[in-house]
């Protein structure tokens, strides 16, 4: 692998840190197209990491290496690509962009210490950014900002700074002001407003570093004022303001120091123009990164219990304390088996260690609990799709491992003498449902074995195997989600179609209706013999089903009143008018015969089903659709647009209020039918400009309107 040195950088061919001091965990994240990869594969080129940087468009980065993400030229799951600078080992976490992958920048987040968010200096900012660095804010997560695509024809960086400081709030303040070549277009350097040098990138990496020009001293010195104050006001020295504003001259050393710690507690976030293109900003966005951004020893670690559930104290980022790790994301390769990308938070993480993992709380997403104790083979550290062995994994780094049998993402790595689960973190409930079915029984061994890679590996996907309507159902996070889904099913030798998804639906019976069944059969030997009558009648919604015997002198006999109460079971199971079940009736069985030697239990059950259906030909049968509460989460300039849509699905509306934990946004609670909601994942997002989200629950089964009813019936029945 090529090494390069740099005054301000310096490379290793697998960089191993055996102190947490030394590793930088640094999350990616902005919108689709900001320049994230791009700007991490300039960075690793930077560093000498790599020998050449790749590009996008032709399929060739480092992190965009699923196939999905080529064809896409996207990004479309989690990256982890480690650098070394000035001795400090950086885990560069490259995130999708797109809503759909959600999940992926969950796990990212998680893994992280501090983020980077990456605008683009000619495409503006969306409104799920935005909302990212409110959660950021939320928790005091450090951050800064990189304006990144200098070299697009309308980049404009005074804009773009313009912009985060608007929408992020304070003290998001430029550390570099663009100084622009010859042309009047084009960024050939930065002008630094603390050290009042210009870094002129015009002969490329590294920078020549040099005293600015007289035309450029009147724009550093009005914006370093700025930037001075706001530093010296989230200063721990409390005398340091007083100090300059009797005219101190706070030296460099000072301004810098203060900066730092600043950034690391999470109170001030730079933001520094950088260009992956041409080289400028590299070096000082790197050492932002390992000057500025904390080490895992001053992050917040998550809580742990024992695996049952007992309070457990909290963890330190200790190298030589209990092994704790948690699996961030887990890749199934057809090859190599589960590869796993694995934050170690305590302890030390070594090969051939036994450990014990654990996966708890996922069982409804198809994650069953789990415990088991595994030995680790070989330790790697990832980068993009390659993997290179390493010797350890200190706490607060990053590595990858192999051929675990278990592992799923989110699952605890610990010691197995004493296993310890991390609480898991927050993950977004996959809402869009796609309804897949294997063209061969070949294909259904095949697509069975894949399904158990994905899951394993996703935790926004959730597969449902419906029982009423007998579908395979893949409850993805949007459209994008579901194409990368079944394009990884098709990659590994499946052949699946898709089909409309299907609804579950009851039935009932709306008028009461008397119903008589008899059923009476001789051929040679015994028979069969049985007769009885029965009242039905419409119980208030969720109420289910009665049965009732008010069978005098023996017209049943007593032993096959049961019998007849089964017969009723059975043929509610089967449905009446449409083949779905029916429910919230009471049925009375009042009247019957019986033979002496040809009755039997059979006979019975045959009699009360032929009873029931008698009785709906008379009740009025009607199609129930299941009913959910949606309670919506949307900026307040939207509330309007969502409620005007939900009155078009039929929806009623019970009552909007101001979110409780962001404010500029309402939550807008309704009932919905589920049948209006197979698709509005997609449409909430494109009504909302991708921040809308949404839970929904059952809570009970209505009439289906007459007209959908008859049309429902045409399409379900063959």
């Amino acid at each position: 692998m090529a090494q390069k040195s740099h005054d301000k950088g310096s490379t290793g061919g697998t960089p191993v840190v055996t102190e947490p001091e030394r590793v930088r965990n640094v999350v990616l994240v902005g919108h689709s197209g900001a320049g994230k990869t791009t700007l991490v594969e300039a960075l690793l080129a930077a560093t000498g990491t790599i020998g050449r940087a790749g590009a996008v468009a032709d399929g060739t980065t480092v992190g965009d290496h699923d196939p999905a993400a080529v064809r896409q030229q996207r990004s479309v799951s989690l990256s982890c690509a480690p650098l070394l600078h000035n001795g400090i080992k950086v885990n560069l976490l490259d995130t999708p962009g797109y809503a759909d992958f959600v999940g992926e920048l969950r796990a990212g987040l998680r893994a992280a210490d501090a983020a980077l968010f990456v605008v683009s200096a000619a495409g503006g900012m969306d409104a799920a950014t935005v909302a990212l660095w409110e959660e950021c804010a939320a928790v005091d997560m450090p951050r800064a900002v990189a304006v990144a695509r200098l070299d697009q024809p309308r980049a404009d960086v005074d804009e773009a700074v313009a912009l985060c400081q608007r929408l992020f709030g304070d003290n998001v303040m430029p550390l570099y002001l663009p100084m622009l070549g010859d042309d009047g277009v084009s960024t050939e350097g930065l002008l630094g407003l603390i050290t009042r040098r210009v870094f002129d990138y015009s002969a490329g990496l590294p920078a020549d570093v040099r005293d600015p020009d007289p035309e450029h001293q009147r724009a550093i010195d009005e914006s370093r004022d700025e930037l001075i104050e706001g530093i010296i006001a989230e200063s721990e020295d409390e005398t340091l303001m007083d100090r300059y504003l009797d005219g101190e001259e706070i030296s460099d050393e000072v301004l810098i120091d203060d900066l730092e710690k600043a950034v690391a507690r999470g109170h001030f976030y730079p933001v520094v123009p950088v260009c992956a293109q041409t080289g400028v900003g590299l070096d000082v966005l790197l050492e932002v990164l390992t000057a500025a951004f904390p080490s895992p020893l001053e992050h917040e670690l998550p809580a742990v219990t024992g695996v049952d559930g007992s309070p457990r104290p909290p963890l330190s980022c200790d190298p030589a304390g209990p092994l704790v790790a948690e699996v961030v994301k887990t890749t199934v390769d057809r090859h190599v088996g589960r590869v796993s990308l694995v934050r170690v938070f305590s302890g030390t993480l070594r090969p051939d260690q036994t450990v014990h993992v654990s996966g708890h709380g996922m069982a409804e997403r198809g994650h069953p609990d789990h415990d088991a104790d595994e030995r680790v083979g070989h330790i790697y550290t990832p980068l993009g799709a390659t993997v290179r062995e390493v010797s350890l994994c200190v706490a607060g780094d990053i590595c990858a491992i192999t051929k675990s049998g278990s592992a799923e993402t989110g699952d605890t790595i610990s010691t197995a003498d004493d296993p310890l689960l991390i609480a898991p973190w927050e993950m977004p409930e996959p809402l869009l449902p796609v309804a897949i079915v294997a063209r061969s029984r070949a294909d259904e061994d095949a697509l069975a074995r894949n399904l158990s890679r994905l899951v394993a590996g996703d935790p926004t996907l959730r597969l449902e195997r419906n029982p009423e309507t007998h579908q395979l159902v893949l409850w993805c996070m949007g459209e994008a989600h579901a194409d990368v889904v079944l394009d990884r099913l098709r990659a590994g030798g499946v052949e699946l179609d898709t089909e409309p998804v299907k609804v579950s639906l009851r039935e009932t019976l709306t008028v009461p209706a008397k119903g008589h069944g008899r059923h009476v059969k001789q051929s040679g030997g015994h028979g069969q013999y049985a007769v009885c009558d029965i009242e039905v009648e419409p119980l208030p919604r969720g109420s289910g089903f009665e049965f009732v015997d008010r069978v005098v002198g023996g017209a049943v006999p007593h032993n096959y009143v049961p019998s007849v109460e089964k017969g009723v079971r059975a043929q509610l199971e089967r449905g009446l008018v449409a083949g779905h079940p029916v429910v919230d009736l009471r049925v009375t069985v009042v009247d019957g015969k019986s033979h002496s030697v040809d009755s039997s239990d059979a006979a019975f059950q045959t009699a009360g089903a032929l009873a029931l259906r008698d009785a709906a030909e008379r009740g009025q049968p009607a199609l129930l659709e299941p009913i959910d509460e949606v309670t919506i989460r949307v900026p307040d300039g939207s509330v309007g647009t969502v409620m005007g849509d939900l009155s078009g699905r039929r929806g009623r509306v019970l009552g909007t209020e101001p979110d409780p934990d962001t404010e500029g946004r309402t939550l807008v609670r309704a009932e919905v039918p589920a049948t209006e909601l197979l698709r509005y994942a997609v449409e909430l997002r494109s009504m909302t400009a991708g921040t809308g989200t949404f839970r929904r629950h059952f809570v009970r089964h209505d009439p289906m309107p007459a007209h959908l009813a008859d049309q429902t019936r045409k399409e379900q029945l063959p």
